[in-house]
């Protein structure tokens, strides 16, 4: 069997350390002809995120609370794939997706918002055209058009 493609990098040099990873393999359903009645290769990658040495603290903390709902057992990370009719593939495609959802969930906070005050040509340029379109609309209501 050919060997996985390296390490799976989340940010920076912080990669999924292949010795936390628990791979699992069952029949994938779905077309493939009477290969697919025979073979595992639908691939489930699990990662404990609460068990982890891999992760600084406060990547885990966040992780942790951004995933919350898609952990099983309130510590574990499980994705599945099996798009793809061969293992090696479905292997592939679950690393990389579990590195994407860590990457994701890891990621700083975005810099809070700063309020700005409305400039005062904005403004006036709204209340001119507000006036504009009352006037307009008084002028169609033909008062002594008898």
């Amino acid at each position: 069997m050919e060997t996985m493609s390296g390490p799976h990098f989340i940010r920076g040099d912080v990669a999924l350390p292949e010795a936390e990873l628990t791979w699992r393999f069952t029949r994938s359903s779905g077309p493939g002809g009477q290969h697919v009645n025979t073979s595992d290769s639908q691939a489930e990658l699990r990662f404990d995120l609460a068990r982890t040495q891999a992760l600084p603290e406060v990547w885990k903390r966040r992780a942790l609370e951004r995933l919350a709902n898609r952990l099983v057992d309130g510590a574990v990370l499980v994705v599945r794939a099996s798009e793809h009719r061969s293992q090696w593939r479905n292997r592939e495609t679950a690393a990389v997706r579990m590195t994407a959802l860590l990457a994701e969930a890891t990621a700083p906070p975005p810099p809070p918002r700063r309020k700005k005050k409305t400039p005062r040509g904005i403004n006036e340029r709204r209340l001119r055209q507000k006036k504009q379109r009352s006037d307009l609309k008084r002028g169609r209501a033909g008062r002594g058009w008898d």
